[in-house]
C-alpha cells in the first residue's frame, strides 16, 4: 500500500511511492511549491511545515543546518523530505496571493463601512 500525503490548506491528498520527495508529491497533486534550484537544497524556497508526526524521513544534518532553528518548529525542505508513511504538510501561501487576499479583505472591510 502506497503512503499518502495531504497538502494543507488545500486538503489535497495524493498517494506516492515510498521515498518520493514532498516536492515531487506536491507536483503530482497539482500543488505549487516554488523552487529556483530544481530541488537541490540551494534556494531554500520550498519550505513546508510538517503537521503530522512521522510519515516523513528524518531531516539530514545539512538540511537542519540550512534551516537553522526552523527545523525544531517542524519546518522541512520539500526537496529533501521523503514520504515514508502517511503524512500531512502545510504549504505556505504564495506571497503574491497573500498580498492580493489582504487587499481584497481590506477593500471589503472599507465597503462595509459605507
Amino acid at each position: 500500500m502506497k503512503p499518502a500525503i495531504t497538502f494543507m490548506p488545500e486538503g489535497k491528498t495524493v498517494s506516492v511511492r515510498q521515498g518520493t520527495s514532498v516536492l515531487d508529491a506536491a507536483r503530482r497533486a497539482g500543488i505549487p511549491i516554488k523552487t529556483r534550484c530544481g530541488g537541490k537544497m540551494g534556494c531554500l524556497m520550498c519550505k513546508v511545515t510538517q503537521l503530522s508526526v512521522g510519515g516523513l524521513s528524518e531531516s539530514g544534518e545539512q538540511e537542519r543546518r540550512k534551516l537553522a532553528g526552523l527545523a525544531e518548529q517542524g519546518v522541512r525542505l520539500a526537496c529533501q523530505a521523503k514520504v515514508i508513511g502517511d503524512a500531512s504538510v502545510e504549504v505556505p501561501e504564495d506571497p503574491l496571493k497573500s498580498a492580493v487576499r489582504r487587499l481584497l479583505a481590506k477593500q471589503a472591510e472599507e465597503d462595509d463601512l459605507w
